[in-house]
């Protein structure tokens, strides 16, 4: 059976696929989409990231595929419906990546509340602003909102209450006397009340009709003065124009995005370079040891599925 991996995959594991299967892997593949669509014609199983669109094109191109590995969690690059009308399984990597992204979003809550890491260049050439960077603010204390409590902002949850924050969350799909609010010493509110007192707030929501846009110019503009935003889940959820404008204004503190409306970042995109606002490229749940991690976890998967497929085959 033959294996197309278009992304990014722990090289590893990779070989550990290619001691049972036909094994094609090129993490550049994702951008030469005719090639892409060439190479799947007879492939069982496509492993993937955010960026390979798992369109009707692309499906229309793989009749024989059997399963599609999701190497994360997020499945907007993927048409589900039309996997299941297929037969085809979507298989993501649910949980693997959780540490990595729990302590992208408190370390990137840290530096921006602290505000003193963005003076490197400063200081090395002989200045000294050691008044205006005294005025930073600590973790403990500050109230974290989670917008979306599922396995990620659980995790989060964890760590921030270790370092003496407050947690809130506001998850519409968990009823407020759910058991998770007890166990986790999380408190559920509503989301406009989670905005307006938060001093740090972590977007882990997935994209869709009822989450596209929701943090617009309105939302945004009911944050308390200082506070900050990190958005670890899709671009789109976050009006990136009216989160630059709170920036600039200075109505808020802070801002990390690790995604964006349009990835890559087009030329010309509305960003300016602030010190109080951190760009990263989709990498909050890439690490060496979540890569790893991930890749084992949809190997397995994989492995799995097209051996439950070929022993049905089989029988027939």
């Amino acid at each position: 059976m033959k294996i197309i991996i278009s992304e990014l995959m722990d090289a590893a594991v990779v070989d550990q696929l290619r001691d049972r299967f036909d094994v094609s892997y090129d993490a550049g593949l994702v951008d030469r989409p005719d090639d892409l669509l060439k190479a799947v014609a007879n492939a069982d199983a496509l492993i993937v990231r955010n960026r390979t669109q798992v369109n009707a094109r692309l499906l229309a191109a793989a009749p024989q595929l059997k399963a599609v590995g999701r190497l994360g969690v997020g499945l907007d690059n993927i048409d589900v419906a039309a996997c299941e009308q297929r037969g085809i399984q979507v298989l993501p990597a649910t949980g693997a990546n959780a540490l990595a992204v729990a302590e992208y979003v408190i370390a990137s809550a840290m530096l921006l509340l602290r505000g003193a890491y963005f003076a490197s260049a400063d200081v090395a050439s002989g200045a000294w602003p050691r008044n205006q960077l005294s005025d930073g603010r600590e973790t403990s204390g500050k109230a974290l909102g989670l917008v979306g409590f599922g396995g990620i902002g659980q995790l989060t949850a964890s760590l921030a209450v270790k370092l003496g924050m407050t947690v809130y969350a506001y998850d519409p799909a968990l009823a407020d006397d759910a058991p998770i609010w007890r166990d986790t010493g999380v408190h559920p509110v509503p989301l406009n009340r989670l905005v307006s007192e938060a001093d740090v707030i972590s977007l882990h929501i997935p994209l869709m009709d009822s989450t596209k846009g929701l943090f617009d110019a309105n939302l945004i503009a009911q944050m308390r003065p200082g506070a900050v935003l990190v958005n670890t889940s899709r671009g789109g959820i976050v009006d990136e124009a009216a989160l630059v404008q709170a920036l600039q204004q200075g109505r808020i503190g802070g801002a990390a995005l690790d995604v964006f409306e349009n990835e890559p970042l087009p030329a010309g995109n509305a960003f300016p370079s602030l010190p109080n606002l951190l760009l990263t490229p989709h990498i909050a749940g890439l690490t060496a040891e979540s890569n790893q991690r991930v890749s084992q976890l949809i190997a397995q998967r994989v492995t799995d599925s097209l051996s439950a497929a070929s022993a049905a085959s089989a029988r027939e």
